[in-house]
Formats: C-alpha cells, sequence, structure tokens
C-alpha cells in the first residue's frame, strides 16, 4: 500500500457498524478506508440469532424508543436487501406460571404499531391443537401467539455493505490491524503492517475493543462498556415447517428456536458476562446444557449436549448502564465525539448497537461527523439503495429462485434456495455459461464450487477456508474434512 495515502474517513472495525458507517460515508462522496484486523464479522456480527427484530422483550425494559427504531428498519432493511433478508413469522406459546396471556397480547399489540409496520402480516392468536407449530410440541401447549420479525444472514449483511463501500470508492482492508493511531498536522496517523494512511476523521467501530482503541489513541472515554457473551446451539432439526418458536423460561429469560439451513434448527441465546476481551468466546458446558434443558421444556424431541453439531458465541459490547442482570442491559447505543468542529481531528466512539438498527447507527455517527467533514453534508441514501445482489422487489425472491433454477437446470432446488438466498442478482455473474457442475471448477462438498470460491475471494475478501465455511456461507455443516482440506489448499494457491 501507499504511504501516507489520505482519506477523508478511516473507519477502524469491520463488523456490522463499521461496514455500515463506510458505506453510508462512501455513497455521500467521502473519500474512506475500512480498516479490520482479522476478517469481515468475523466477530460479533456473524454471531448473533440472525434477526432483523424489534427486540420484543425489550418493551419489559422500557426501551420503547430503541423497539420503535428497530422496528421501522425491519421494512427498511428487507427491501434494500430481498435476497439475504426475509419475513418470518413466530409463534410465542403461552405457558402458564409465566408472562400472562394480556401482558403478552399488549406487548404484541404495541409491536404491530409503534414501529410503521407495512408488509409485514399483524399479530394473531392461534390454537396450537391445528397449528403447524402444535405438532413437535409437548402436550399442554394449547393457545400461542404469532407475529412477524425478519431472518437476516448477518455475516453476508456486513460484507455486503463492505461490498458497496468499495464499489462507491472505499478502500477495504481485513486483516489489517491498527498499531499506532496519534493526530498529527490536523489529521489522523493511522499506522498498520499493511502501511500508513492518514484520516481527516476516525470512526472507531471496534465493538469490544473500542475502549482499547481509545487508550492507544490517548482519547479519554466517559463510558462503561459491558461485554455480555451470547451462544447459540445448532442441533438436527426437530421440527418440520417454517415457523420459529420465541420461547420463555421459567427463570425469566426467553430464546428462540429457528429453522436453520434447511436441515438443523438454530436455538439461542445465552447472556453471561464475559470477563476478559482477549479471551476468545466460546459457549461453554453450563451454556449448552441451559438451552438444551430450555429446549426439552417445550419440544416432544428431547435433546442432550451430545445432540449439538456446532456452537457459535458472540461478545456483546453493551453500554454499562449498571443492570443487575446482563440480559437487563440496555441494547441501545450512544456516541462519543473526541475533537473536530476547528480543533483536533475528531475521533467519533460507537458503544452499543444491535444488528436490526446498525443502518440507522451509521446515518447517525455520519451526521455527527458532518461539520467537520462538509463533504458528508450531503443526504443518506443507504435507506433506498439496494445492497449488491438486492436489486429486485422485496417480494421478489422466488421469481429470482424460478429463473435460476430455469437457467442452471443442473442445481437442485436446495443449490437454487442457497444461491439465490446469498447472492441476489449476484449469483448470474459468477455461474455465467456454466451447462453443468464440470463448468464450475472443483467441487469441495455441500454444492460448494471453485467458481463460487473464486468470486468470494476475487469480490468478497475471502482468504482463509473459514471465511468461506462460515461466514459467507454456513456449509462448514455440510463440507467435509476432506473437502476442507482441499478448499484450504486451493485458495492457498490461487494466493
Amino acid at each position: 500500500m501507499n504511504e501516507n495515502k489520505t482519506f477523508d474517513l478511516a473507519v477502524i472495525g469491520g463488523g456490522v457498524n463499521g461496514a455500515g458507517i463506510a458505506r453510508d460515508a462512501a455513497l455521500r462522496g467521502a473519500k474512506v478506508l475500512l480498516l479490520e484486523r482479522g476478517d469481515l464479522a468475523q466477530g460479533t456480527s456473524s454471531a448473533s440469532t440472525k434477526l432483523i427484530h424489534g427486540g420484543l422483550r425489550y418493551l419489559e425494559h422500557y426501551e420503547f424508543g430503541l423497539v420503535r427504531e428497530a422496528l421501522t428498519e425491519r421494512e427498511i432493511l428487507w427491501k434494500i436487501a430481498p435476497h439475504i433478508i426475509h419475513p418470518m413469522r413466530f409463534v410465542l406459546p403461552y405457558r402458564k406460571g409465566l408472562r400472562p396471556r394480556w401482558l403478552l397480547r399488549l406487548g404484541l399489540f404495541l409491536y404491530d404499531h409503534i414501529g410503521g409496520r407495512k408488509a409485514l402480516p399483524a399479530t394473531r392468536t392461534v390454537n396450537l391443537a391445528s397449528h403447524p407449530a402444535g405438532v413437535p410440541l409437548q402436550a399442554g401447549f394449547t393457545t400461542a401467539f404469532e407475529y412477524s420479525d425478519g431472518w437476516v444472514d448477518d455475516a453476508r449483511l456486513v460484507v455486503l455493505n463492505a461490498r458497496d463501500a468499495a464499489d462507491h470508492g472505499a478502500t477495504v482492508l481485513p486483516r489489517t490491524e491498527v498499531t499506532g493511531l496519534t493526530r498529527e498536522a490536523g489529521l489522523w496517523r493511522i499506522e498498520t503492517p499493511r502501511g500508513s494512511f492518514s484520516a481527516r476523521a476516525v470512526v472507531n467501530a471496534a465493538g469490544p475493543s473500542v475502549l482499547a482503541l481509545t487508550g492507544r489513541a490517548h482519547v479519554q472515554s466517559k463510558h462503561g462498556l459491558r461485554l455480555v457473551r451470547g451462544s447459540h446451539i445448532v442441533v438436527r432439526k426437530i421440527f418440520d415447517h417454517d415457523f420459529s418458536y420465541f420461547f420463555q423460561l421459567p427463570d425469566g429469560r426467553i430464546f428462540f428456536a429457528i429453522p436453520y439451513e434447511r436441515d438443523f434448527t438454530l436455538i439461542g441465546t445465552t447472556d453471561r458476562d464475559h470477563e476478559n476481551p482477549a479471551e476468545p468466546p466460546r459457549a461453554s458446558d453450563e451454556e449448552i446444557a441451559y438451552l438444551c434443558e430450555g429446549a426439552n421444556l417445550y419440544f416432544k424431541t428431547q435433546i442432550t449436549p451430545a445432540d449439538v453439531v456446532w456452537t457459535y458465541s458472540g461478545i456483546r459490547p453493551l453500554i454499562d448502564d449498571g443492570s443487575g442482570k446482563p440480559e437487563a442491559a440496555t441494547r441501545g447505543y450512544t456516541f462519543e465525539l473526541d475533537g473536530g468542529e476547528g480543533g483536533d481531528a475528531p475521533m467519533l466512539s460507537i458503544f452499543g448497537g444491535k444488528i436490526t438498527t446498525y443502518r440507522e447507527l451509521a446515518r447517525e455517527a455520519v451526521d455527527k461527523l458532518a461539520p467537520s467533514l462538509p463533504v458528508l453534508a450531503s443526504p443518506c441514501h443507504t435507506g433506498k439503495a439496494p445492497l449488491p445482489g438486492g436489486d429486485f422487489p422485496m417480494t421478489g425472491l422466488a421469481d429470482q429462485m424460478a429463473r435460476l433454477s430455469a437457467d442452471y437446470p443442473f442445481l437442485d432446488a436446495a443449490s437454487v434456495d442457497r444461491i439465490a438466498r446469498a447472492y441476489g442478482r449476484d449469483a448470474w455473474s459468477w455461474l455465467g455459461k456454466a451447462q453443468g457442475f464440470n463448468s464450475l471448477g472443483a467441487h469441495f462438498g455441500g454444492g460448494l464450487t471453485a467458481a463460487e470460491v473464486d468470486w468470494l475471494m476475487d469480490r468478497e475478501w475471502a482468504a482463509e477456508a473459514d471465511d468461506v465455511l462460515w461466514r459467507r456461507s454456513k456449509l462448514g455443516l455440510r463440507v467435509d474434512a476432506a473437502g476442507r482440506e482441499a478448499l484450504a489448499a486451493y485458495m492457498a494457491g490461487r494466493g
């Protein structure tokens, strides 16, 4: 990389907030640098429950503003990314002795009416004796509430925001750690193993490392951070329909059970304080057992830790608001601006946030820097411009699948479904004129071919096998050890 290349804005942190801010600023015409020490979405942003949702349980903590903002964002995000985001219906069974029916009805009434819902269907009360969601449940559950939220491929959401930023001129550098950050002559000087850069402003979107980065920059922060670990388990599917479940537990917590990757069920999440930010998050034996026991309170099919085929965990960098329990800590966000407006080169640090509100957070962040960077003064465009591959109607995914199947008849139904949901209209770009799987190069298992891997390396910054298998896809659930080794060798050979 060229030494001393000067940017308008350097964004440090390649999670959903950082990628969203980079995209927003690039669409406004700024010269943007996005730096991430690992792979894009390698941390918290690929370890969510994969939901675009208002956060029904946050109503209990009176976070009405956060819920309203998140509910409003659901249909905006669905519209700009109809390939990786789609509506999902959730079933909340009433369980005697826990939250009363009137409270559930009231919460869902608010959920339906405070967020500008238009396209998503409303809540309804259902009889589980005649509803498909009642079939896998134990006897005794008779009444449930069915409501709407959304599903998202979280890691792909991050990558596509970075892609769109790059398509609008941003420089995106994964695996580039910031080793030095100092103010010099009205600019930020940023040292990395790939060279030095200068920027007129810096956004600190480092997530769990936000305070470490302010310390490195000799910036004093007034905010505290509470690191909360959320863990999930994946098991072979324990129900065979498209509804998801929102379950209550006797300890007052809630968890989800969601159809996952066609053949699996995703169950989560936990809330545990994570004391050491340097320690990689992993699901503890206690968390795995807790989620299994929670599922066993509801489903006929009983599961044990031996049935778990995969776990993943992420660290939520929440604002330390003094809450007693981790699950009560706010999921809201706040900003801290140091310098700017005629003073030192500004640094804007991001505290908190959730994946559903990333776009609005990004808009607010860029707006806050506009007084110091006039290039950012133009309006935000991210709510209308589709993400790469998403330039089709929000209800048009089935049509894309039909076209894909007609153009590539050698693809089976599962491959069509996966490819359309991952790439949307971009699928045609890497499938090209292929007449069969042999036209797509080496096959690594699970439908993954060299043509797809080439696209992910050339257009989506994939550099290692895990980038492909666990973030840009979830084919790690299907590709065996030999396939993983072959994929790693192929990617290493391409360099």
